[in-house]
């Protein structure tokens, strides 16, 4: 789509390659634009308050190129923002009080905005052009930081190649997902979006807004995993850690259509689909493994398969990722099947390509990069971590935060921390025999409690007790 127009006013200058860059030519000249389109918008913005309506759900202030278009637009969004008509008049008057309608052209040119239009219908079709003149800017921006970060001006500060090729995908991501680089926001500017957040959860009477857990009472304290949680699940080495995280994906993807995703580090493939057929079907793991199904073993598989196959949960088993490549595979299912739900099984086996003073300092690291992940791409994050020895040394056996292995800077990145527990782990003879406790030991935004659910391990997975 374009709308060519000869005139382009208020040009602003490229992006300069650096220098001696073979690809200069090509980049020396005007970015991506089409003043034309952004006039039609901002035309039919001034006629129609339903135009208004449909642009603001495909543009931002900083998709316009020429700098007044965006102050316009900026003015027409707060009045209609705040209920008032916004015409050639309202949005002059209102330009006059901020000093900027002789900068933008007087009245005349809001009436040459309007007169560019024949009529508003069009705006939305308009505002597409605009936006990916937007998009292909951001992309020669882009394209400039990388080449730069490649010729070492781009402020590499020394860092390594792998930081270099992180950062460079960084940038293509960043565009594909449409941000600028103005992330900060006054907090009243804020405070009115907080507030309908507040307003439409109370709206929802108490329903969970969260990706659920599969755990109903696990559920109700943390009502559900949230975009850009780091969650850490802990455990002693065969209480069930992967079982518990695994249930959280299987949860989401089965029960909820939540596109979930496992990174183990751990298991093949085939385990880990094994044991998702064992949970599902409920045919006893070992059964799977020997291969001596009953023909009721193969009919409890058949009838959960086709649920299975259609649920929304991938599997990567490549040994000794680094936090780059789980970067980068994530932002990739997040960009294709808009990711919900992320696994990383298990911290400690993670390697980090830097070189660290020590194992804690490495630990550290990935424990911040995996928070920072859930960030970037908006998705809660589960990390299973180890335990120390801590709770084999006490006479109480429950495991506290001062138990997460090498690095107390996962308690301190973490949103929520989970630690599994099970009496019958150290006393086979336990009257809690085949019970297991969620004890959320830290929850950043609400209270910490211990959630009781049964174990099933035979079976890969826990339930809650009602379920039994």
């Amino acid at each position: 789509m374009s709308i060519t127009d000869d005139t382009r006013p208020e040009a602003r200058p490229p992006a300069q390659p650096p220098s001696g860059n073979q690809f200069g030519a090509q980049l020396d000249k005007a970015p991506p634009q089409d003043v034309a389109a952004e006039q039609g918008v901002l035309g039919g913005m001034l006629l129609s308050k339903d135009a208004i309506a449909d642009v603001v759900e495909i543009l931002k202030t900083p998709d316009f190129y020429r700098p007044v278009h965006a102050t316009i637009f900026d003015v027409i969004l707060d009045l209609y923002g705040r209920g008032e008509p916004a015409d050639a008049l309202t949005v002059a008057a209102a330009l006059a009080d901020s000093g900027d309608l002789q900068r933008i052209g007087g009245v005349p040119y809001l009436h040459t905005l309007i007169e560019s239009v024949p009529t508003a219908a069009n705006a939305s079709y308009y505002a597409r052009i605009v936006s990916e003149r937007a998009i292909l800017r951001r992309l020669v921006e882009a394209g400039t930081k990388i080449v730069q970060l490649g010729y070492g001006t781009g402020g590499n500060g020394g860092r390594d190649v792998d930081d270099i090729v992180d950062l460079a995908q960084q940038a293509i991501y960043d565009v594909t997902e449409k941000r600028v680089s103005e992330d900060f926001a006054a907090l009243g500017d804020m405070l009115q979006p907080t507030l309908d957040e507040i307003e439409a959860v109370g709206a929802q009477g108490g329903v969970m807004t969260g990706v659920p857990t599969g755990f109903s009472d696990l559920d109700r304290l943390l009502n559900g995993l949230h975009p850009g949680q780091l969650i850490i699940v802990a455990g002693r080495p065969g209480l069930g850690k992967s079982t518990v995280s695994m249930d959280f994906a299987r949860n989401a993807a089965i029960r909820s259509n939540c596109a979930s995703a496992i990174f183990s580090l751990e298991m093949s493939k085939i385990e880990m689909v094994m044991r998702l057929l064992s949970a599902e079907a409920r045919v006893p793991l070992h059964v799977l493994r020997s291969g001596q199904l009953t023909d009721d073993d193969w009919s409890k598989l058949a009838r959960r398969m086709g649920e299975i196959s259609e649920a929304p949960i991938f599997v990567d088993d490549t040994p000794s990722m680094n936090l780059m490549e789980i970067r980068a595979k994530a932002r990739r299912l997040k960009q294709r099947h808009d990711l919900k739900l992320l696994v990383v099984d298990y911290l400690q086996l993670m390697t980090s390509p830097k070189r660290t003073e020590s194992r804690q300092q490495e630990v550290a690291d990935l424990s911040r990069g995996l928070k920072l992940l859930a960030k970037e791409i908006e998705c809660p994050v589960i990390a299973v971590s180890q335990l120390n020895r801590g709770p084999e040394q006490r006479t109480d056996k429950r495991p506290q935060l001062s138990d997460l292995r090498e690095s107390g800077s996962i308690e301190q990145d973490a949103d929520v921390v989970i630690l599994l527990h099970r009496d019958d782990y150290y006393d086979k003879e336990s009257p809690r025999a085949g019970e297991a406790d969620f004890i959320v030991a830290k929850h950043r935004n609400g209270p910490t409690d211990t959630v009781t659910v049964a174990a099933q391990l035979h079976l890969s997975r826990f339930v809650d007790m009602a379920v039994v």
